[in-house]
């Protein structure tokens, strides 16, 4: 079983990468959902760490359509970030239908240059996640972070165990979307997944909680 814990600060990060999450995903702003962090942090978590680190390339929070400049910088920050040893990259573009952005999400992906990347939550804002998903394993998308379509994962458990059962041998399925401790177990049992997905921050608290990120591993 496989915890990844998102982190949108050093702090949170450095707690991360010291327990027994399997990988962080780094990003800023937890405000706006994460966005693009800081490339000196990286570098300096990489040169501390060597647990992987996946970095959110996203410009601006709100919606997952960019304008031309904004896509710029996602192009630039794919190549700044890989050249400072980011693991993988996790983004998302969706074209003004709220579907999958064939061409520009194909164009990122290459960039990554072999780079593992991850479609992030902007699938479920898609018409049809099942039919948005083939589409990422035609682009060369190695994981899904996804709630099912709905606005957590235990709110789409059942359109999880079925997007498991229809393509999780082809794509990685990374459970998110409200994953904590009480209810990692019965996500895992309904839905049959392997891969999850919490920032591990607990309720009136800032950063991950290395209790709560221990928890949530045992319970899987």
């Amino acid at each position: 079983m496989f915890l990844e814990i998102a982190t949108f600060d050093i702090t949170s990060a450095e707690i991360a990468l010291n327990s027994v999450a399997d990988r962080i995903e780094f990003c800023a702003d937890i405000n706006s959902g994460g966005i693009t962090p800081d490339l000196e942090e990286l570098r300096y978590l990489k040169d501390k760490y060597s647990k992987p680190i996946h970095v959110m390339i996203r410009p601006v929070g709100g919606g997952f359509m960019y304008s031309d400049s904004e896509f710029m910088r996602m192009q630039r920050d794919i190549i700044e970030f890989s050249k400072a040893k980011a693991d993988g990259f996790v983004f998302g573009i969706l074209d003004e239908n709220q579907e999958i952005d064939y061409e520009k999400n194909r164009l990122l992906v290459d960039l990554a240059n072999g780079k593992p990347c991850v479609f992030h939550r902007a699938i479920d804002r898609t018409k049809n996640i099942f039919e948005s998903a083939e589409k990422l394993i035609e682009l060369g998308f190695k994981e899904i972070l996804t709630s099912g379509g709905e606005n957590s994962a235990m709110e789409g458990k059942e359109n999880l165990k079925k997007l498991i059962e229809n393509c999780g041998d082809d794509i990685k399925i990374l459970i998110g979307g409200g994953v904590r401790s009480n209810n990692i177990s019965e996500l895992k049992n309904v839905t049959d997944g392997r891969y999850f997905h919490s920032s591990a921050v607990l309720p009136y608290e800032s950063f991950a909680n290395a209790e709560e990120i221990k928890k949530l591993k045992v319970n899987l």
